[in-house]
Order: structure tokens, then sequence, then C-alpha cells
């Protein structure tokens, strides 16, 4: 299959590398001109040092090109440029092409999901040219991805043919590929994980142990799903890769970057000192707001999200945060709150 990627960033490059070495033409788009030469003249990714890329993988910054010659587009890049970059993309889309986003996110502006936003941008496009949108999400981290490490991720959308389609076209021997049709839940769990994993990361920069560090992440789990319930999600989505799988990765790894960024923000870093020494999006940061306002918005509380914006916003302690939160009102571990 002819395939762009969109986004020329770890992810994208990850995938775009299995895709090619699976037998597929790949085109790799982005719009900074040195990264794309850097690429063609090295075959090495700046991240990936020791990973030389395939001499068939292609590079380009002609939006036209890439959108216009291919069958399916992954859209990799970072959730904040998914509009901007869809809105360059438009006139140049095909006929039935599949759009996959792999971006986490959650827009601040209008709370939409990364395939909102790109539904919304692209407007009459998309019935027009029968286009079809879909998101690949679950437990995996692009620095083993590269190295072709056994991998599962979760192909998401309401037509169970388009995502039986990037099922087989992202399935090999490493890469092993489900499906489920409930891109609310799969999407919203994507964007909220990273939120946990700031936290999970700021327990080990207090030096707080194991113990504390397994409650929050189930207690976590427990909030994203409260709030997945009330937008109309699928319960089980939660409990499955796109939920707990990612979860689990994400809030432990130290190649998670919103983990790294967590400990430096125990260890007394402001946020933006994080940001800035993680060298990379932290999209926990970015989904923070979002959050806060749905929770405002569906009416359901999320303490711990809660005490993570306030960490990272209002300059809250984390130790204080810790406190607060194991000091809440004793409860049932079942209440619908805490």
């Amino acid at each position: 299959m002819k395939i762009g990627v969109l986004g020329a960033g770890t992810w994208g490059i990850a995938l775009a590398k299995m895709l090619c070495e699976s037998g597929n033409e790949v085109t790799v788009w982005s719009a900074l001109k040195k990264e794309i030469d850097d690429l063609e003249s090295a075959h090495v990714h700046p991240k990936f040092p020791d990973t030389v890329l395939p001499e068939a993988l292609s590079y380009t910054t002609d939006t036209e090109k890439v959108c216009s010659e291919n069958e399916l587009l992954v859209v990799a890049v970072a959730s904040v440029y998914i509009r901007s970059t869809m809105k360059t993309a438009a006139p140049y889309l095909k006929n039935g092409q599949i759009l996959v986003s792999v971006a986490k996110g959650i827009e601040e502006k209008t709370l939409f999901s990364m395939t909102d936003v790109i539904a919304d941008q692209l407007g009459s496009i998309v019935k027009e040219k029968s286009l079809k949108i879909a998101a690949l999400s679950g437990p995996t981290h692009a620095e083993e991805v590269i190295k072709n490490m056994p991998t599962t991720i979760i192909s998401s959308c309401p037509d169970m043919d388009t995502a039986g389609i990037i099922q087989d076209v992202f399935t090999n021997s490493f890469m092993r590929v489900y499906t489920n049709p409930d891109l609310k839940g799969v999407e919203l769990c994507g964007a909220l994980k990273n939120i946990i994993a700031l936290a999970s990361g700021t327990l080990s920069g207090l030096g707080l142990g194991d113990n504390i560090k397994a409650a929050l992440i189930t207690r976590g789990l427990s909030e994203i799903k409260r709030l997945g319930m009330k937008m109309g999600c699928c319960e089980r989505t939660f409990y499955g890769l796109a939920g707990m799988g990612d979860l689990i990765v994400t809030a432990l790894s130290v190649h998670s970057r919103n983990y790294k960024a967590g400990i430096l923000l125990g260890k007394g870093y402001d946020a933006e000192s994080a940001i800035k020494e993680i060298g990379m999006v932290v999209e926990g940061m970015n989904a923070l707001k979002p959050a806060m306002a749905l929770s405002e918005k569906y009416g359901v509380e999320l303490p711990i999200i809660s005490y993570v914006y306030k960490a990272v916003y209002e300059g809250a302690s984390p130790a204080d945060a810790v406190s607060s939160l194991m000091g809440r009102e004793k409860r049932s571990e079942f209440n619908d709150v805490y």
C-alpha cells in the first residue's frame, strides 16, 4: 500500500520504518525542510542515532505530493498541530483515503478528540471524498517499535471495515493489532493517561515508592473511566489495551516523556523548566486544561487530575497534593466518586 506519514517525530518515524519494512511504499512528510534534508542525507533520526532507516523510505516537504499520491495517511504530528496540518492538507486529499491519527490529546478550545479535530477542520470534504477517519492507540513506545520489539495496539474506527484494513496494514511479526469501534473511548484514554503518568512520575520524583504508585494508577483509571462513561464511551475500553494497557506503560516506563516530566516536577522543577529539560512535547501538560473543562462540562469529579493541574498551573506543592489526596473523606472503593 502507498502510505504517507505526516510528521517526522519519533512516533511517525518508528511507524514509517515499520510500514516500509513490511513492504509498503512509505513517504514521510514534514513542514521543516532541514528535518527532511537531514533524514534524506543521513537515513538516521536524531532521537534514534543507532538505527539506520530503510533506503526505500522517502521524504518530502511537498504537502500536495504526500496527500494526493497515497491511499492511507498516518497523522503523526503533535496534537497542537493537527488542525493546521489538516488545513494545509485538505485541498489535496484523494477520494476514499483513510486518515489514521496516532496523536493523543484533546483540543483545548473545542474539547475535541484528535479525530474530531480532523473531521471538523476538513468539514464537508469528509463526505464529498468519502474519507475514513480512525485512530491507532495503545501501549506503545517509539523507542521499542523502532527496534522491532513485540508490541500490541488498537485500530479504532466506528466503521469496522476500515478498522480491519488498518489492522491488516499495521500487523506484522512483532506488531499485533486489535480492533475496537469505540473511537471516543480509545481517544479519551490516550489523552488522559498522560496526565496520570505525570502524577506517577511526580511520586517517583518525591521518592514515595511503589505502593502509592500502584494506587495512583488504579484510581487514575477509575477517574478516566468515570468521565468516559458520562461521555458515552464503552466501559470495556477502559480495561483494554487503549485504557489500562496504555496507562501502565506510560505511567511506569523510563521511555515515557510524561513520566519523566513528572519526576522533574516531583524534584522541584516548574512546568516550563521540566518541558525544556525533556526537550519534546509533553502531551499530559497540554491535556490538563481540556480535562478540567470536561470535568466541569460533564459534572464528574477528577481529584487526581485536578491536583496535577494545580501543581502545573497554580504552583501547588506536589507533596501537599499527595497529602490532600490521602486525607480525603473515607469511602468505599467503588463509590461513584471518592
